[in-house]
């Protein structure tokens, strides 16, 4: 018996009328992938329609934001009165291309820009008085803030006091009394009136900078060509690839391929990403973590520099800098990693493991990495993960969900012990005094543990379950079709069940290779990461499999592949089960326990 690392969750049934169906077929699709996108919340023609448009369609008037009157209001009178503008970005991939979307929007306009990038260890998140004070020597009379400053009430109040208008672009939780900033542009207050609230940091940004454009000489078109930037920051934020952001990623996708800026065409050449096939994937595994890797490891400013530059020279230089510095912090995440697993085998080892609903650790580690490490548990260990890295009197700790707690509300909830915190749902951090520590480990550990599922392992959402013979090209075909995929709108799980071992071996890079066989041919099958399976798998074993649909052409040749995630031995999920008795010859569905034997998911 093979037993599935993860936790399979099947998809529900659910009902596909006669108007989703002609709404899905009016796109091309069949009906395994019309259910498929049902099953995610598309309910009719108007859904369908919004999520094939093309993405100029689906951008919102930036007039409908709270408070873009006050800002544009601002930022002309800047203009007309010949003021600097410090644009404050925070130290991660969204804040830093929401801050080069600003800049430059305000130098096309004229105004004296001056970019500044807080330290992670000597400022932390969020406007900083050292900001005010920089601002204040360089004698500007506007701050705008990118990616933070909703709940900055101090320093706002600090800058107010010294003459400085704050103007606030964000996106993050709202507080109940918001700081004395003359304009708060961020679209998830309770009053916006804006259509999409999901917005990133740099999706703020970019349509700001529609806004600022909107009536200068090819400002419109300028405006749209730094999409690239704000799909860089939406892709490294994790924020919904849905509704607008979706269209803003199509059109930085679009650009990032046939004329990305000098900076990033410089990272996208450091690694060694050729630009005709870049996708959400590249950008959140190969541009955003260098981009990150200078807040992470030194000064983020590099990276601003890098984001900003005009020539290739300047930027393949400050390239090298964050490849080095990625470099740096790839050894340095290991080593964490390894002294974070040795303090928490030795607290399970002494009976000091607070609560079985989330792993709670800290120590002596560097500040930029403790989000990495709190993420690799989370992979680990399947629950929520804090990691705090101790700095004396405190300790600033970074925040990790599995998907069963939600990391705003939760730390919402111990919001008295801290000296401050924020976030989203899946990633969050705060800062607190060491001496409150076991009070937090207590409180958030009984939170993590109500939210806490019965199964332990991870869960991996599966989107269709076919038996293996319904698996062809015009799928592999409507599912590309998806794209851009991530956050909100995932690269679609299959599972594909009845499939025979003939042959499997270890691959070099810690990963498995499988030949699979099905009726009358086979799909080869990689498994990424999953070096166990070639020594738990055998040749004749009868398997299901859910990974990724994809194909691989060779000599003119295409066929499709399977990149595999986990592996069962077949029929082992009663689901699975199910759709293998129906799909059999004279086989019989039962309406109640199983769907329909080509996919499951839907209702016809």
């Amino acid at each position: 018996m093979i037993e599935p690392r993860f936790a399979w969750r099947f998809p529900a049934l659910v009902t596909i009328d006669d108007a989703i169906r002609a709404a899905g077929a009016r796109h091309g699709l069949d009906e395994r992938v019309t259910g498929l996108l049902a099953g995610r919340g598309l309910n009719g023609a108007a859904d369908f329609d919004a999520f094939f448009a093309p993405p100029l369609e689906a951008l919102h008037d930036p007039a409908l934001l709270p408070d873009a009157a006050a800002f544009a209001r601002r930022i002309r009178e800047a203009r007309e009165r010949g003021e600097r503008v410090l644009v404050f970005g925070d130290f991660d991939a969204d804040g830093l291309t929401g801050l080069a979307i600003l800049t430059i929007a305000l130098e096309r306009l004229g105004i004296e820009t001056i970019p500044y990038v807080p330290s992670r260890l000597e400022e932390g998140h969020g406007l900083s008085l050292a900001a005010v004070a920089a601002a204040t020597e360089a004698r500007a009379r506007v701050i705008v803030t990118v990616d933070c400053g909703t709940t900055s009430a101090l320093e706002i109040a600090a800058a107010v006091a010294a003459g400085i208008d704050v103007l606030v672009t964000d996106h993050h939780r709202v507080p109940a009394e918001l700081p004395a900033a003359l304009a708060i542009v961020n679209p998830k207050r309770p009053d916006s009136q804006y259509p999409d609230r999901l917005l990133a940091g740099s999706g703020v940004a970019f349509k700001l900078a529609q806004l600022l454009l909107a009536d200068e000489p090819g400002g419109p078109e300028a405006a749209l060509e730094l999409a690239d930037l704000a799909t860089i920051g939406s892709v490294a934020d994790m924020v919904p690839i849905l509704g607008e952001t979706r269209a803003i990623v199509r059109l930085g996708l679009e650009r990032l391929r046939v004329k990305p800026r000098p900076g990033v065409a410089a990272l996208l050449a450091s690694a060694g990403a050729p630009l005709d096939r870049i996708d959400t994937e590249t950008l959140g595994f190969a541009v955003a973590p260098r981009i990150n890797a200078a807040g992470r490891m030194g000064e983020a400013m590099v990276a601003a520099r890098l984001l900003l530059a005009r020539d290739a020279d300047e930027a393949a230089a400050l390239a090298t800098e964050l490849e080095t510095a990625n470099l740096a912090r790839r050894d340095l995440t290991k080593q964490v990693i390894s002294d974070a697993r040795a303090a928490i085998e030795a607290a399970a080892a002494t009976g000091a493991v607070a609560a079985s609903g989330a792993t709670i650790v800290r120590g002596p580690w560097p500040v930029g990495i403790v989000g990495l490490v709190a993420g690799r548990l989370v992979e680990e260990l399947g629950r929520p993960a804090v990691v705090g890295a101790e700095l004396g009197d405190v300790v600033r700790a970074s925040c990790r969900s599995d998907g069963t707690l939600d990391l705003a509300a939760a730390l919402e909830a111990c919001g008295d012990l801290f000296v401050r915190h924020g976030g989203h749902t899946g990633a969050a951090g705060f800062e607190i005094e060491t001496a409150r520590w076991p009070e937090f480990v207590e409180r958030f550990g009984s939170l993590a543990s109500v939210a806490a599922p019965a199964d332990p392992r991870l869960a991996l959402p599966i989107d269709l379950a076919l038996p293996a013979a319904a698996i062809d090209y015009a799928l592999h075909r409507d599912l590309a079709r998806l794209a851009p995929c991530g956050i909100g709108n995932p690269e679609p799980a299959v599972a594909v069940l009845g499939l025979t071992v003939t042959r499997i071996r270890p691959a070099t890079g810690g990963h498995s290779q499988l030949t699979l066989k099905r009726e009358r041919d086979v799909l080869d099958g990689i498994a990424f990461g999953r070096p166990d399976l070639a020594e738990t798998v055998q040749i004749g074993d009868r398997v299901d499999v859910v990974g990724r649909l994809s194909s691989h052409r060779f000599g003119g040749f295409e066929s499709l592949q399977l990149e595999i995630r986990d592996l069962a031995t077949s029929g082992s999920h009663p689901e699975a089960a199910a759709i293998l008795s129906a799909a059999a010859p004279g086989g019989a569905s039962v309406p109640d326990l199983a769907p329909p034997p080509a996919f499951v998911g839907v209702r016809p």
